[in-house]
């Protein structure tokens, strides 16, 4: 299973009543890259750009140990409540249930997509992700 088809999934099994995959895959596209693609190497660089809090966060679900939980409100911080709105609506959701069930999906995505604080290559077609990634652990 790709990394895309594995977000896609975590997130149906997070939302109650969702069963739309095209739908979830269009919402993650957008919250996850927008016309780039998906590119779970850019939703990490949200989390650690200048928030210590968050980039340890991050860290933590890169490394191979236990995995730090975040908060809704933390999600919607660091991704932004426009993209939460539109994330939402593409769903069918409410913007509260949104922030809730991705800060159960990303943690667990990007725990599953990495190792030892790199992301896999198996992500595939993200450029630089790698060194990305490995700059938590310098």
């Amino acid at each position: 299973m790709d990394i895309k088809n594995l977000a896609t999934q975590l997130l149906l099994s997070k939302i109650n009543g969702a069963n739309d995959s095209g739908a979830a895959e269009s919402a993650l596209d957008d919250l996850v890259g927008g016309n780039k693609g998906f590119d779970l190497g850019a939703i990490v660089g949200q989390f650690t750009g200048g928030n210590s809090n968050l980039a340890s966060k991050a860290k933590s679900w890169l490394g191979d140990g236990a995995n730090e939980s975040i908060s809704p409100a933390q999600i919607q911080d660091a991704i932004g409540g426009d993209k939460i709105e539109a994330f939402a609506r593409k769903l069918g959701i409410g913007q509260e249930e949104a922030s809730s069930s991705l800060s159960q999906v990303l943690p667990e995505l990007i725990d599953k997509s990495s190792q030892g604080g790199n992301l896999l290559d198996s992500v595939g077609g993200m450029s630089g992700l790698a060194g990305m990634a490995s700059k938590f652990f310098k």
